[in-house]
């Protein structure tokens, strides 16, 4: 097979990024069955989708912390492009899957995803993990993420999640106005980390 197209590999990340998508597995399943996203993924008709064999080079090449910071450097650019000056933040997590099943002798943890964890999944509970969020309000930028196992609650990672953040604000010249969250991460730590309003919703 040729060499898969760098730049697609790259795209793919982003959007990994930007749909939470926790792993690897989750995402190369989507690259088969998603039309839209082997579009932007620079795949070509009937080209097969990335392996994680690939994706996992790319990632060990190029180094986690080196993509990561690309990406942040890519939503700073934006922020730019958009001339933000004060944003409003919205805070959340959402559920995210994991593709394995329960272990036989602790049912709480994952068996093939050993780092998989059950926790709260709407109404009812899951094995998986959370993708906790910061998105711009008026444009639904996502900022930055954290990932977690699902039985942390969003209280353990909203600081780490909001001065991440004020990072991401500060290199784009934009200055946090206010944050929007749930009763989740309303605390007086936040509150002195936000400066200013912190609106919750139920």
């Amino acid at each position: 097979m040729p060499p898969r197209n760098p730049l697609g590999l790259f795209r793919t990340f982003i959007i990994m990024r930007m749909k939470g998508v926790r792993s690897l597995r989750e995402m190369t399943r989507l690259l088969d069955t998603d039309a839209r996203l082997r579009k932007l993924c620079l795949i070509k008709d009937k080209e097969p989708g990335y392996p994680r064999s690939v994706l996992s080079r790319f990632t060990r090449k190029v180094g986690e912390d080196n993509l990561s910071e690309i990406i942040d450097e890519k939503v700073v650019k934006l922020l730019r492009s958009n001339k933000a000056r004060e944003i409003d933040v919205v805070l959340d997590a959402s559920f995210i899957k994991a593709w394995s099943t329960r272990h036989p002798i602790d049912s709480q943890k994952g068996y093939s995803d050993a780092e998989a964890r059950v926790g709260r999944a709407g109404r009812t509970f899951a094995l998986g993990y959370k993708l906790h969020l910061s998105v711009d309000s008026k444009t639904m930028l996502p900022l930055t993420s954290v990932f977690a196992s699902a039985n942390q609650n969003e209280k353990k990672h909203s600081l780490n999640l909001l001065e991440k953040t004020k990072q991401v604000l500060s290199r784009s010249g934009a200055k946090l106005r206010s944050v929007i969250a749930d009763s989740q991460c309303s605390d007086t730590k936040i509150r002195i980390a936000a400066g200013r309003t912190v609106i919750s919703y139920p």
